[in-house]
């Protein structure tokens, strides 16, 4: 028997028939069930316990929100989406991403699509992902308790970040959840600070080793989706103050896999007052960052938007690069504006972290902040490097303990320009106390 076991979830027998197919074509992988709605699903997952589940969005009884929230309560499993490309399609997707699936893909068009060679291989390479990372969540601590043990690295930094309502705050202690202003004063322990162009020494906890990436589930993942469930649909009212043309800092992000997660941690969690722009690439598809910007948008007291072409840099603004361009920070006379390009990709992405990193080694005029937060591969440590030895003033990792997969951070570290490892509950508190202090 193959040593990964799939749930293939769809309404449509057909479709249950293309990705059953298309996943057996790899000998590593063997189809342990199908199901046809998502309360099948939601059982089916109980009773076989598969090592990933492919699940539709729209379907009857339980659509495909409905049921990973369930899964990610009561029998937590690697979720890959499967998505249409219409805008209801975008939006629901990135909603099941920050409810804790692990990852999407994009529905072919039919049985003799031009594109159903590529979908198949991207359903694979996902799936290899997701199933590296539920062994590896087996082999390592209670994600809780390691959350619980974080301890400030800096206990003479301000309080930061904004206390949460009483309701939330309720609702989190019940579900195990560390509060935000626990978070804040929180310091991973484990992480450390190394200068510039020395090799960044980290003690974070020894875990075992995996083939590739190191992946992981992330943190309170099954509390996770519960608490989104009760929180995230209720918009968080806007108090945006204006936005600034003129700045002294910009920050620059670059995630992948687990991405919308994590950013809707660190962009949520930075104060409509941010005086800086901060840009930012999502390893995403075309028209899937549109949909990523505007739920970011509703929940941020900063204002969300994917770039366009010449956009005018603001302080306060978010802007995420859209899907198949590589966004590069320019300046002309009148100031700092988006250059959006079409150039090959970059470490097989377009956008490319490494792209938008090495755009701001220019600008020794702006105090520029570089984050790498969860991702597959190598993309944005060469960018990194670049900024340190240009002289950025932050260089910040996320920490392997909170990423659902390691390799983007983890390739930053060993290139030596990382100064910081944070959890990502960390990160907004970091990246306000370094713009706030000048």
């Amino acid at each position: 028997m193959a040593p990964y076991r799939v749930l293939v979830v769809d309404d449509s027998p057909f479709m249950r028939k293309i990705f059953s197919d298309l996943i057996v074509q790899d000998p590593q992988f063997t189809i342990v069930a199908t199901a046809c709605n998502g309360l099948e699903a939601v059982e089916a997952v109980k009773k076989w316990k598969p090592d990933a589940v492919t699940l539709d969005l729209e379907m009857p009884v339980l659509n495909g929100i409905e049921a990973l929230q369930r899964i990610m309560v009561e029998q937590p499993t690697p979720v890959i989406m499967l998505s249409g490309i219409s805008e209801e399609n975008t939006r629901e997707t990135i909603k099941a991403l920050q409810f804790g699936a692990f990852d999407f893909i994009r529905k072919p068009l039919g049985a003799f699509s031009n594109d159903i060679v590529r979908v198949g291989e991207l359903l694979l390479e996902k799936l290899r992902n997701a199933v590296l990372m539920r062994r590896y969540a087996a082999t390592v601590n209670d994600p809780l308790e390691q959350q619980a043990s974080l301890k400030p690295i800096h206990s003479d930094r301000p309080q930061l970040v904004k206390p949460v309502k009483p309701a939330e705050e309720e609702s989190s202690r019940k579900r195990g959840l560390l509060q935000p202003e626990q978070q804040a004063e929180a310091r991973d322990s484990s992480s450390s600070v190394s200068v510039p162009g020395k090799k960044a020494s980290t003690d974070v906890k020894k875990t075992r080793p995996l083939t590739g990436e190191m992946i992981r589930r992330p943190i309170g993942l099954a509390p996770l989706a519960a608490a989104l469930e009760d929180n995230l649909e209720q918009k968080r009212p806007k108090k945006k103050t204006a936005s600034a043309d003129r700045f002294d800092h910009i920050i620059a992000i670059g995630t992948s896999t687990g991405g919308p997660r994590a950013l809707h941690e660190v962009i949520t969690s930075l104060p409509a007052q941010m005086t800086a722009p901060v840009l930012v690439v999502q390893h995403m598809p075309p028209k899937f960052t549109k949909s990523l910007a505007q739920r970011l948008d509703s929940f941020s007291e900063l204002e969300v938007v994917e770039a366009a072409q010449g956009d005018r840099l603001k302080a306060g603004v978010v802007y995420i690069a859209p899907g198949g361009h590589h966004m590069e920070l320019a300046k002309d006379q009148a100031g700092y504006y988006v250059q959006l390009t079409q150039k090959p990709p970059r470490n097989g992405h377009r956008p490319s972290v490494d792209v938008l990193f090495e755009s701001l080694t220019p600008f020794d005029e702006l105090k520029r902040h570089a984050v790498i937060m969860t991702g597959m591969g190598s993309d944005g440590a060469k960018g990194m490097k670049a900024l340190v030895d240009s002289g950025a003033c932050s260089a910040i990792a996320e920490s392997e303990q909170t990423c659902v997969v390691y390799g983007m951070p983890r390739s930053a570290i060993e290139s030596g320009c990382v100064k910081t490892v944070l959890p990502l509950q960390q990160i907004a508190a970091e990246l306000q106390y370094a713009v706030l202090k000048g």
